[in-house]
């Protein structure tokens, strides 16, 4: 059953179920569907359970009927393709490479190509199951506009091995970011816990009373009139966590239109009259400098750095010649 792909389904619910959320019952049985999409697929109304119509939530109990249609479910198969991957390391159960800026990790809704899994694919015949389908060798992710280190895994093992070093912060990250403004303390923690933004579906937002713990450490490396460059040791992993604790400081990222960053121009930076000029850097000015955690065949402490990239640097060299304090 779990590999059913559409059609009409008839399902008897044994003895040894009681209480079970259909919505639930159904994602154990067909987990190649996401939960949310078997919720979809109930509220529909193409889910019976003893002949009615059915909610996600309703219980189940020994000897009811499930009469479901299943959506088909999308080609598994993930187009391999040539796209150059800057890789700094590799051995028979890693990949460390260099992600570029402008690259989603995995494919996703509406992103079914370009993205990093994509490139994967084609340069390598060997990559673990990944977090899930289109996921292959994935372990972790980054910002579609965050540039920097990541690991890829090549078999399982590696996989969960390092996984569970995520899981259990045994994994040590920094990452290097240039800000608007100049914080007040040289360094400080950030304890913030993040959610979900009440009203914009995309965006994440501090949330104190139902947000998750989040917490990052920050140091000021260089200031300059106006901004500054930060490094970044996030202790949790929380999705935009950097990006929203920044904005929550008041001293956002570069180009981070999303939560309160501005564009920069040249003729900014040089105090000179306003002319059309594209922006010193387009994208978030963010990027994941270093990646520490044991190898998952060897044990040993491996320490990985990428440098920063070309228009991250143009924006430092700019800031150093005409922002200096």
């Amino acid at each position: 059953m779990r590999d059913a792909r559409c059609g009409p389904l008839t399902l008897q619910v044994g003895s040894s179920i009681k209480e079970r959320r259909l919505d639930k019952y159904l994602h154990g049985r067909f987990s190649n569907f996401s939960r949310a999409m078997i919720q979809n697929v109930i509220k529909a109304g193409a889910v019976k359970v003893n002949g009615k119509v059915a909610k996600p939530s309703f219980k189940l109990s020994p000897g009811d009927k499930i009469e479901s249609t299943l959506p088909q479910l999308p080609n598994k198969e993930i187009l391999a393709e040539d796209i150059p991957l800057d890789i700094i390391y590799e051995d028979d159960d890693i990949i460390i490479l260099n992600k570029q800026a402008d690259m989603i990790v995995h494919p996703a809704r509406g992103n079914t190509h370009g993205t990093l899994v994509n490139a994967l694919a084609f340069y390598s015949d060997e990559l673990s199951s990944g977090l899930g389908e289109f996921r292959p060798g994935i372990v972790h992710r980054l910002d579609r506009n965050t540039t920097g280190v990541m690991v890829v895994t090549k078999n399982d093992i590696a996989q969960w091995k390092i996984a569970k070093q995520f899981e259990n912060r045994q994994v040590k990250k920094s990452y290097l970011a240039i800000v608007h403004g100049v914080p007040e303390l040289t360094a400080d923690r950030i304890n913030a816990p993040l959610g979900v933004h009440p009203k914009v579906r995309e965006k994440y937002a501090i949330r104190s009373e139902i947000g998750k713990e989040a917490i990052t450490f920050y140091e000021v490396l260089e200031s300059f009139q106006g901004f500054s460059l930060l490094k970044l040791t996030p202790q949790t992993g929380r999705t935009h966590q950097i990006r929203v604790h920044l904005s929550y400081t008041k001293h956002p990222i570069v180009a981070d239109d999303m939560y309160g960053g501005k564009l920069v121009y040249p003729w900014q930076l040089q105090d000179a009259e306003p002319t059309p000029q594209d922006p010193v850097i387009s994208r978030v000015a963010l990027h994941a400098h270093t990646l520490e955690f044991k190898h998952p065949t060897t044990g040993k402490t491996m320490k990985f750095e990428a440098p920063l990239p070309e228009d991250m640097q143009n924006l430092l060299d700019m800031l150093r010649k005409y922002r200096r304090v």
